[in-house]
C-alpha cells in the first residue's frame, strides 16, 4: 500500500481535525525529518490541521493536542525499521510495543497510548527510515527528498 493510500484510509472522508506532530532532533542528521516536514507544511496552512514541531519532547505538547480536540493524530519521526533510506511506514502504537523503533529515549508508544486513552482516538506514527543520525550532521539527500515528497502527500490528502 502506498503512503497516500494508507493516509487516506487512516484519515477517511468525513470531517476531521488533525494534529501532525513532527518529532526529531534537528542536530542529528536524518532525525530532523519530522520537524522538517512540519516546517515545509507551515508555508501552506490547511483548515482543521494543527502543526506541532515538538523536536525531541512530544510529551511536552500533550496539552496543546488535547485542547485542539483532534479526530486524528499523526506522529512523524525517523524510525529504524530496517528499510531503505527515506522509505515510509505507517505504524500503530501496538506495533511499536516496547521496541526502540524511534530514535528517542522516551518511547513514542507512551505518548501515543496517553493520547489514545485521553481522547479516545487512534494515533499513528509515520516512520521514515533514516540513513544517518550522527550528531552535527546535516540531513542526507534521500531524507531531504523524502521530507519534500511526504509534505506534498500530506498536503494533498489533507486538503481534499
Amino acid at each position: 500500500m502506498s503512503l497516500e493510500q494508507g493516509l487516506k484510509e487512516y484519515f477517511g472522508v468525513d470531517d476531521k481535525r488533525v494534529v501532525l506532530v513532527g518529532v526529531g532532533n534537528p542536530i542529528r542528521g536524518d532525525d530532523a525529518v519530522g520537524p522538517t516536514i512540519i516546517e515545509l507544511l507551515e508555508s501552506t496552512p490547511m483548515p482543521n490541521v494543527l502543526l506541532l514541531n515538538t523536536e525531541s519532547v512530544p510529551e511536552a505538547f500533550t496539552g496543546k493536542v488535547e485542547q485542539f480536540n483532534p479526530t486524528h493524530v499523526l506522529m512523524i519521526d525517523a524510525a529504524n525499521f530496517r528499510g531503505a533510506a527515506g522509505e515510509t511506514k505507517l505504524i500503530s502504537g501496538e506495533q511499536i510495543g516496547g521496541q526502540a523503533i524511534s530514535t528517542h529515549s522516551l518511547p513514542l508508544n507512551i505518548f501515543i497510548s496517553y493520547i489514545e486513552r485521553s481522547l479516545g482516538i487512534k494515533v499513528l506514527l509515520l516512520g521514515i527510515q533514516p540513513y544517518s543520525i550522527g550528531l552535527g550532521e546535516p540531513m542526507t539527500e534521500p531524507l531531504v527528498a523524502a521530507a519534500k515528497s511526504i509534505a506534498n502527500t500530506l498536503y494533498q490528502v489533507l486538503s481534499e
